[in-house]
Parts: C-alpha cells; sequence; structure tokens
C-alpha cells in the first residue's frame, strides 16, 4: 500500500483514535467552510458500511498526516469518504497517496468503480478528483437533488490501480 517513500500508509479500523481525531478535524473544517454542521446529505459512514480506512503517517515523526476510507455502494463501487490532510502537510503528496492506497485497496476488494463527492465549498476537492482522473457524473444516491454537491466516478482495474500508485 505504499505509494510515497516518506509515508506509511495503514489500514486501521474505523475506530481508531487517530483516525477519529482526523475525521473530527476534517468535519471541524467542513462544519467551517460550509458555515453549518448539516453539510453531509445522507448518513455518515460508519464501521459497518466502511470496507477500508487507512491513515498516512510521516515516516521520519510518526506523525499522522492524513486519512481516507472507502465506504461499499454495492459490490461492485464504492465511494471515497472522509479523505483529510491536515493544513500543514497540504501540497506535499499525501492526498495523492492516500487515494492510491484506496485506489489499490478498492481493486484487490473486488471494486470495479470508485464515487467520490465534493461539495460547493469544497473547489480543492473538486480539481483534485478531476486530476486524479475521476470524471463528474449525475448525483448519486443520497446527492440526488443536492445542488451544492459535485459527484465524480472513475473505473479501476489492476492498471488503473497501479498507474496512480506510481503518480
Amino acid at each position: 500500500m505504499q505509494t510515497n517513500p516518506r509515508l506509511n500508509i495503514r489500514q486501521v479500523t474505523w475506530a481508531n483514535p487517530v483516525g477519529a481525531d482526523l475525521r473530527a478535524a476534517q468535519q471541524a473544517e467542513l462544519d467551517a467552510r460550509f458555515g453549518s454542521t448539516d453539510h453531509e446529505p445522507g448518513p455518515s459512514p460508519s464501521e459497518s458500511d466502511t470496507a477500508v480506512f487507512v491513515v498516512a503517517y510521516e515516516k521520519c515523526s510518526g506523525q499522522p498526516l492524513g486519512c481516507g476510507g472507502l465506504r461499499m455502494l454495492d459490490e461492485k463501487t464504492a465511494e471515497i469518504k472522509r479523505l483529510y490532510v491536515v493544513p500543514y502537510a497540504r501540497g506535499s503528496g499525501v492526498a495523492s497517496s492516500i487515494l492510491a492506497a484506496l485506489e489499490a485497496q478498492a481493486h484487490s476488494h473486488g471494486f470495479t468503480v470508485i464515487a467520490a463527492e465534493a461539495g460547493s465549498a469544497q473547489s480543492d476537492g473538486r480539481s483534485f478528483y478531476e486530476s486524479a482522473g475521476f470524471a463528474l457524473v449525475p448525483n448519486f444516491g443520497p446527492y440526488i437533488g443536492v445542488d451544492e454537491s459535485y459527484c465524480y466516478s472513475k473505473r479501476i482495474d489492476s492498471h488503473s490501480a497501479s498507474h496512480t500508485a506510481m503518480a
């Protein structure tokens, strides 16, 4: 699962305290961006619907720098949830490394499509998904009819998963 020589990316449980702290930081940032705590349509991800959750640690310091998970939508589709990088580590390849790890894990779990959503206050997230090869698609699931949501999708196979890991 390693895609960046400066990082250790570890699969952890949803209940992992480091992962929980990173998710809380992400939600606090989104609350501030959206000006509300009501910015996630549908149910929040949980242990029961999250196939994979990873935390990226800086090798030299052991500091956690980011996280991300895959929520199972159906037997072939997983949605990226809680992809987050601490502010001081942004722009250093951490998010791309987490995404590559999630794509590899999705492929190994038999998923062939990865979906993602970014809200209107997340132009950085939208740019990130587009630069990673995700295509804008009609809103799906709880995002249907939500004007502030932008949904993305990307087909994955062994070639695309390994290509992302090498990027």
